[in-house]
């Protein structure tokens, strides 16, 4: 008998970035990730795309990047950007670089975002590789917020539910991220619809009732539409 389950695949350590010629989500890809997230009020939130925008193009010059992906939730108060560097020592050139910065200054007028760098821990996918790409999907930003001695176990209970978690359908990808100052665990989700989210919210361990990170971290979650990627030339 065929079973008309979906098939899950489990992401596997991966070549390059620059050999696979688009940003992707993948343990082990051999990039760094920085993921921000700016929290404004929704008259704002067009605005501050827009600054980004403008300083994009001084960011792709930068030494060591390798993409930006602008993502908008769709309850207007959040901005994400997934960016991949080649190394953290490129990321914190930038960082570092006051003339480049300096024209990042009507970015910085919307306040300070919350700003850390990642790797990523377990990707589990139902698409093959996961690809950040404007439409198709919308994204999931699960945002776990902890102290730095809860974050391996909230890595290993992360690990453990996401596997139950792709048997829900719309879920096309889950891939979740810890912070290496050991403060976040981010799970970037990629689904069909928000129904689906919504499903898989009743489903014990996942709903506001006893889930599986309660004691161990805060969550906050946005639906955001990816509405810009840049990739370096």
């Amino acid at each position: 008998m065929i079973s008309d389950r979906p098939q899950i695949i489990t992401i596997q350590p991966s070549s390059s970035l620059e050999d696979l010629g688009m940003p992707t989500v993948a343990i082990n890809n051999e990039v760094t990730t920085v993921i921000i997230v700016f929290t404004v009020e929704p008259s704002q939130q067009q605005e501050l795309v827009d600054a980004i925008a403008t300083f994009l193009p001084t960011v792709k010059q930068q030494p060591g990047f390798i993409s930006a992906n602008i993502h908008k939730s769709t309850d207007g108060v959040k901005v994400a950007n997934y960016a991949q560097w080649r190394s953290q020592a490129d990321y914190e050139a930038f960082i570092n670089n006051a003339e480049a910065q300096a024209k990042g200054e009507a970015v910085r007028a919307f306040g300070p975002p919350d700003m850390h760098v990642y790797e990523v821990v377990a990707s589990e996918t139902k698409i093959g590789i996961p690809e950040i790409k404007a439409g198709g999907y919308l994204a999931h930003f699960a945002e776990f917020r902890m102290q730095p001695e809860n974050q391996p176990r909230m890595v290993e209970l992360a690990k453990e539910h996401v596997v139950p978690a792709m048997g829900q359908p719309g879920l096309l990808s889950a891939n979740f991220h810890r912070s290496l100052d050991g403060t976040r665990v981010i799970n970037y989700g990629q689904w069909e619809n928000a129904e689906a989210i919504e499903e898989l919210q009743k489903q014990p361990g996942f709903g506001k009732e006893k889930p599986y990170w309660d004691g161990l971290a805060e969550n906050e979650f946005h639906l955001y539409e990816v509405v810009l990627t840049e990739t370096a030339d």
